[in-house]
């Protein structure tokens, strides 16, 4: 079994991100609910405690059982968790005099301690608390502070547990990808040997086990996740993998031809399915973004149902859901975090659906899944491909959707992406594509008058899509596309460029 680290969430926002640090060190993880942990198996090689917005004087905050945990596997609390475990064995949590958040230095207090080697005295940290650790119990020592926080990290005597209340995960902790790898390496003793290839083997085999000799329907959509998906699945089952392309009428231009056209040399048994009407139809005058999602998600399984029914004894629905997907539309653990958006593959299937689902990739991020598909030899142009959202143009198109409304902001996109290609920025970009908005403006072409729409271009930099920033492109590129989307693309007359980043904004825009 894969050596793992158990990640216990109490709702942080940034519990995401500590899983992200330990498979950036080639280490597995699994992030699981405080009050649903599961079986203490003997791959689990030691136990994180996340943060939580609770705080541990809250009646209501979360009250985990540390005794199955502490003295048999290390153990390592982060804010919340140092502060539950300290005030769980005796210690003292109180509010801060000030709130306690931001960035601020270490000062050693052990420099021996495990925890702490290689980081580097007065580095920089980042505190994200109202409560503060005032009293340590009487077995445990204080390793390092900071100018505010007497007890910033801790050990217990004779034990490998520690607490520490400041975040090591997120990139304001300048050395705290060292302290995480002291946990997980020389204290959990993991061998930092979870690789694209050795993920490849383990899915592949358990592919194998929980399939059998079952046929699977997979939703193949020409980008990078359901393309890995595809690809793992058909070295595991080989023929009994029927995959399916939706042309849903909200692909860019061309998409459908060339998609299919794509996946002639991988060996893929691909099917087309043009459903365009269905989707139309069922999408008429409605405009509230949430609603669409679930419109088009609703479609989607009504069309694979009814393909499904053509493939005999098919038994399995697979999908390229991923992490991020999970974890925005709801907890990734169950826990308390807020539902951002749901995705059209994340929740399961409706009770008339006959097929059950295999997600081979839903604890991989972005960039996981693109390192598992260079493993696999699939192609650059469909590993590189930008990610694009599985309702497509009909939440870039902000209100109603019709079918003209889709032709303009397939023209505007493929202009766009067509130049990002040309001026090779497209392989520094993370994803790009263009909102059709729901205003007109006042324009001049010539000595007329026009009265015509909106769009905003919208390109990002970033890692998973967990966060995002606008990227920089040159205005120059701004200018010859602007021109080039006005002068070809009929209906458009003002073109925007969207300089948010994620957080506050989304990458969509619905």
């Amino acid at each position: 079994m894969q050596e793992t680290i158990l990640i216990l969430d109490f709702g942080s926002q940034y519990t995401q991100l500590i899983a992200r640090r330990l498979r950036e060190l080639n280490v597995y993880c699994e992030i699981k609910p405080w009050n649903k942990p599961g079986e203490l198996t003997p791959n689990i090689k030691g136990v994180i405690l996340s943060g939580s917005p609770f705080s541990v004087r809250d009646e209501a905050s979360p009250q985990p059982n540390l005794d199955v945990y502490r003295g048999k596997l290390p153990l390592l609390g982060v804010c919340f968790g140092a502060q539950f475990m300290a005030n769980n064995y005796g210690g003292q949590v109180l509010p801060s005099e000030t709130r306690e958040y931001g960035r601020a230095n270490l000062s050693f207090v052990n420099s021996n301690s495990t925890l702490l080697k290689d980081v580097r005295e007065n580095s920089q940290v980042w505190m994200s608390h109202g409560d503060t650790i005032k009293k340590l119990p009487s077995t445990f020592k204080v390793i390092c502070s900071t100018e505010d926080v007497e007890f910033a990290g801790y050990e217990i005597e004779d034990e490998q547990t520690y607490g520490i209340q400041f975040h090591p995960e997120v990139f304001h902790s300048e050395d705290g990808k060292f302290l995480l790898k002291n946990f997980i390496v020389d204290i959990c003793k993991c061998k930092q040997d979870w690789t694209p290839d050795s993920f490849i083997d383990v899915t592949i085999e358990a592919l194998k086990k929980q399939i059998g000799n079952d046929r699977v329907i997979l939703g193949l959509s020409g980008g990078v996740d359901s393309s890995v998906a595809a690809t793992l699945l058909h070295k595991a089952i080989g023929e009994n993998l029927y995959c399916i392309f939706v042309d849903n009428g909200l692909l860019r231009k061309n998409e459908f031809e060339d998609v299919l056209a794509s996946y002639k040399g991988l060996g893929l048994n691909v099917k087309g399915v043009d459903a365009k009407s269905n989707f139309y139809d069922a999408l008429k005058g409605e405009a509230d973004p949430e609603k669409k999602r679930k419109i088009i998600g609703g479609i989607f399984i009504d069309v694979f149902d009814e393909e499904s029914k053509l493939v005999e004894d098919a038994k399995w629905l697979a999908q390229g859901t991923i992490y991020p997907d999970v974890i925005e539309s709801v907890s990734a653990t169950g826990g308390p975090s807020a539902t951002i958006k749901s995705h059209h593959n994340v929740g399961g299937l409706p009770a008339y659906m006959k097929l059950k689902v295999v997600e081979p990739l839903r604890l991989l991020f972005k960039d996981e899944v693109r390192r598992v598909g260079t493993a696999l030899g699939i192609p650059d142009f469909i590993i590189g491909r930008h990610p694009f959202p599985g309702p497509g143009l009909g939440i870039r198109i902000l209100g109603d959707i019709t079918a003209e409304k889709v032709r303009i902001l397939q023209e505007v996109d493929h202009v766009f992406i067509s130049s990002l290609k040309k001026w090779n920025l497209y392989d520094e970009v993370w994803q790009a594509g263009a909102m059709l908005l729901p205003v007109q403006t006042v324009g001049v072409m010539g000595d007329e008058r026009t009265y015509e729409n909106a769009v905003a271009l919208r390109a990002v930099s970033s890692t998973d899509g967990m966060t995002a920033d606008w990227s920089h492109l040159p205005y120059d590129f701004l200018a010859k596309v602007s021109n080039d989307i006005i002068n070809n693309v009929k209906g458009i007359n003002r073109v925007t460029y969207d300089i948010s980043s994620k957080p506050p904004a989304t990458i969509e825009w619905e």
